[in-house]
Order: structure tokens, then C-alpha cells, then sequence
């Protein structure tokens, strides 16, 4: 991170990702991808690197595996513009290979700024690079994505207490009905936490009455 700080507004976090040279991936990119969505939700999705959609684009997750996403979401009752959606790393690896770990610490600052403009209490890890990345943060020890996926892990990250639930990369789970499966699973999973804490900033009265019905969030932690 060196001497620079986070950054205090979206346009200025934007700004800086479409002209950053912090790394050399600007060197083969056609558009940097710093993120779109709903910057008032408190559900964030992160995945790992823009694809070659993305990269033409300059949007995340417009490519095969996010038509995926998107359509499972939408099934689900999730629009996809009611959520923030990302990446690890801004700028598309050549060939689409895994982002370096150079390259992910050269981009934190703005995953980093991203957290704390958005102030999270959900965020969706797409895959090993993000959930390593995001639990790194969190200062929690990162299993695999095959392990760790299907609960909720309650973190604190920049001083924010987030509930972190890993799940597969969507391309994982393109050409493998079991990985889709998987997959709906934990996005089902995103739904029941995002409703509960709907339920849970109702009025206070409202509240007492409904936790007889429904669930609240300590019951998905695990």
C-alpha cells in the first residue's frame, strides 16, 4: 500500500483504476473493469480478474460465466443491478491465466477503497483468488474453495464486521452440473442471509415479532 490512502469517493476510486499503471497489466489491457452495481447494497460479490468479455467491455462478469451468475441470481429472485459486483485484480491477465500475487497486492488499494465506500455486511467470494484475498483480509486462514464453500464466515475487515460466503467461480461451474448445483446452493444461501438482514433492520418492534418465524443471521454462521 505504501504512503497512499484509501480513497474517499467512487469517482476519484474509478478515476485512478481507468489510468492505473501500478502493475503491468495495463500494458495488455483494452479497459481496465472497476466494478458496477447498486453502491448503496450491502451484498458485494468479488471475483477474481476480468475475462476477455470483460476486457472488451470494461464491465465485470458480462462474459459466459457471468451470464451464468446472473441468470442464477436472477432465478433466485436477486437482480443484479441490487448488488455491487468486482474483482480481485481490475485488468485482465493475458490468456485469462490466475492473477499473480504481485498483481493482487498491486491492485488492494482499490478492493480495499471499494469495502470501505461500499461498507459491505455480505461479501461473496467467486472462486479461491477472492476468497483468499477477502479472508487474507479478514486474517483467517483460507482452505480451498471445495471446503470452505456452503456457510457463512463472520470477519472483520477494515474494521468492518462482514459475513463472507465463499462459493465457486461461476466458469467452474459452466460445463459441470455438479459445480452449477453447488453453486445455486450457496447463492441460495446469499438469499436467506440477505433476507434476514432485511428483517433484522426493521422497526424494533417489528423485529421481536417476526425472530419467532425467521431466522437471524447467527444462525447461518458456522
Amino acid at each position: 500500500m505504501g504512503i497512499q490512502s484509501y480513497f474517499s469517493d467512487w469517482q476519484s476510486l474509478e478515476e485512478a483504476i481507468k489510468h492505473c499503471h501500478k502493475c503491468p497489466l495495463y500494458r495488455s489491457r483494452k479497459n481496465p473493469v472497476p466494478g458496477e452495481g447498486n453502491k448503496n447494497s450491502y451484498v458485494m460479490f468479488v471475483g477474481e480478474a476480468p475475462g476477455a468479455t470483460e476486457d472488451e467491455m470494461g464491465r465485470p462478469f458480462v462474459g459466459a460465466a457471468g451470464r451464468l451468475l446472473t441468470m442464477i441470481l436472477e432465478s433466485l429472485g436477486i437482480k443484479r443491478e441490487s448488488i455491487y459486483i468486482t474483482n480481485v485484480v481490475k485488468c485482465r491477465p493475458p490468456g485469462n491465466r490466475e492473477p499473480k500475487d504481485e498483481e493482487v497486492e498491486a491492485c488492494s488499494i482499490y478492493l480495499e477503497s471499494q469495502i470501505l465506500l461500499l461498507k459491505p455486511k455480505v461479501i461473496v467470494t467467486l472462486g479461491n483468488v477472492a476468497g483468499k484475498k477477502i479472508f487474507g483480509m479478514g486474517s483467517q486462514q483460507w482452505g480451498g474453495v471445495m471446503k470452505m464453500r456452503g456457510k457463512a464466515c463472520k470477519l472483520s475487515i477494515l474494521n468492518l464486521t462482514i459475513l463472507a460466503i465463499p462459493t465457486l467461480h461461476p466458469a467452474a461451474a459452466l460445463y459441470n452440473p455438479q459445480l452449477r448445483t453447488l453453486l445455486e446452493e450457496d447463492i441460495k444461501l446469499v438469499k436467506k442471509i440477505t433476507e434476514s438482514i432485511a428483517q433484522e433492520t426493521l422497526s424494533l418492534g417489528d423485529v421481536q415479532k417476526s425472530k419467532s418465524k425467521t431466522k437471524t443471521l447467527l444462525d447461518y454462521l458456522k
